[in-house]
């Protein structure tokens, strides 16, 4: 028997897709988000359950055939397509999407992989809790994508990455055996940390089928502010008192260049950008207080908070939303920046994180080597500043041919950017991960006795290499 007749006997004849079809189009599995890299598959499958899943590595394992385990394909470093040979098979989890548990007592869920991110913030806002973790994609992201690249997001400085939210696993090894590992603890000291293993692991060591998360109660109130800052060493200072009035109300702080915010401007005029275009405001931050106590409580700390700021020359202009409706325009502004970018042509994208309290000489440094060596290319830089992460990305310049730009020089941008990060002890990726575009930047970046241990790990756990190859690790 063939393995796609194995793995039609498995999930069914339905769910395994193929180019044989001709009415079958591959292209949402195939190609990644970013549409940079399209490969080939030799099938999609789409298990429904967990022992659908095992079967479906133990036929592949037996076959010597690749498996790219898959979400959303919302990630932006190529990591869960493809290669083009058209002998891997895609794993997509899609099907299996179910909120297994909702534990009130111990403010934890249990959720299959498949699960879509804005699905599961529904389901546990309606049952009266809040799932902190929230991203541009979530709409369309997934549970298990999320934990297997370790996702940030815009509360990281509050909540952390995903892997902070996680407390249980269930996975699928290399070998095909199920790691019932769905645990509710908060505490288990019974030997090597597993879970955080296969968190970030980017589907290289196995496959991640449910997962049990944290959740919290919902805030009595949640307040944004706007505020324009003249500098990034400013936007830092208020992030500081923030910290001070706010405390652990602090869910979100993000920082917007002024050119980033008027391509939203120019693209997505519906928007009203505050601020857009004023003299002596290189920066805005978009700050959220989440508050346990009541909104008059949590207004009258921004009220402080903003005095102490104005008085301090850190801030010098702001809005307070005064209704959710105004927050949530505040923050479409903030998410369309990545759209506006595209709209406004090719650029160079960077993921990175550095030491806040190193974020203004590091952009400093880098905004001059980059204008010297590449005149009239336009930065722009955005991100979550509470937590050291910029999204700081190169726009080709205005006029001439973007395509033959990055062709020429996109390598030696990402070097002369990825080397001043080293510089500022930062890292080349803060949420994105490596996938299959910065393998290279890893090997590059990474100390030879990290790359080891982490090969060392792969070797013992996917011994055949058939679980996402060529991802993470060069071969």
């Amino acid at each position: 028997m063939t393995l796609l007749a194995q793995l039609a006997d498995i999930v069914g004849a339905a769910n395994v897709l193929t180019h044989d079809d001709p009415a079958t189009d591959l292209t949402a599995w195939e190609q990644d988000w970013r549409r940079r890299v399209k490969g080939t598959a030799l099938a999609v499958v789409r298990p429904g359950s967990t022992d659908e899943v095992a079967a479906v590595v133990q036929a592949c394992a037996a076959a010597g055939t690749a498996l790219v385990p898959q979400g959303g394909n919302t990630g932006l470093v190529a990591g869960s397509t493809p290669d083009t040979s058209g002998t891997q098979v895609v794993l997509s989890l899609a099907r299996m999407n179910a909120i297994r548990a909702i534990d009130g007592d111990n403010l934890t869920v249990t959720v299959e992989a498949g699960c879509v991110l804005q699905v599961l913030q529904e389901a546990a806002e309606k049952a009266g809790y809040l799932f902190p973790l929230s991203l541009a994609a979530e709409g369309s992201c997934t549970i298990g994508g999320n934990l297997a690249s370790n996702a940030g997001g815009t509360q990281v400085v509050r909540y952390g990455n995903a892997r902070d939210l996680c407390l249980g696993l269930e996975v699928v090894t290399a070998g095909g055996e199920v790691w019932n590992g769905l645990t509710g603890l908060r505490k288990d000291n019974t030997g090597y940390d597993l879970r955080n293993l296969f968190v970030g692991s980017e589907g290289t060591l196995g496959v991640i089928t449910a997962a049990t998360m944290k959740l919290y109660p919902q805030p009595a109130a949640r307040l944004t502010a706007w505020a324009a800052v003249p500098s990034l060493g400013h936007a830092v200072t208020l992030l500081g008192l923030a910290h001070r009035h706010l405390g652990a109300g602090l869910t979100g702080f993000e920082v917007m260049g002024q050119f980033a915010l008027s391509l939203v401007g120019k693209h997505m005029p519906q928007l009203r950008v505050p601020f857009l275009g004023d003299e002596g405001v290189p920066y805005c931050v978009l700050l959220e207080n989440s508050d346990s106590e009541s909104e008059e409580h949590a207004r009258a700390q921004f009220e402080r908070l903003l005095e102490t700021a104005f008085e301090d020359g850190c801030v010098t202009d702001a809005v307070v939303a005064e209704n959710l409706a105004q927050a949530h325009q505040l923050w479409h502004v903030r998410e369309n920046i990545p759209l506006a970018q595209a709209e406004e042509g090719l650029n160079v994208k960077h993921d990175i994180s550095v030491p806040v309290s190193r974020i203004p000489d590091f952009v400093a440094t880098t905004d001059r080597l980059l204008q010297d060596a590449f005149p009239g290319i336009r930065l722009v830089n955005f991100g979550h500043l509470g937590d050291g992460n910029l999204h700081y990305n190169v726009q080709a310049p205005e006029s001439g041919d973007t395509r033959a730009f990055l062709r020429d020089h996109e390598h030696a941008i990402n070097e002369l950017v990825y080397r001043s990060v080293a510089d500022f002890d930062g890292s080349f990726s803060a949420e994105h991960g490596v996938g299959g575009l910065k393998v290279c930047t890893l090997a590059q970046y990474e100390s030879p006795v990290a790359l080891e241990m982490m090969r060392a790990v792969k070797r013992a756990l996917d011994p055949q290499n058939l679980m996402n190859p060529g991802r993470m690790l060069a071969a």
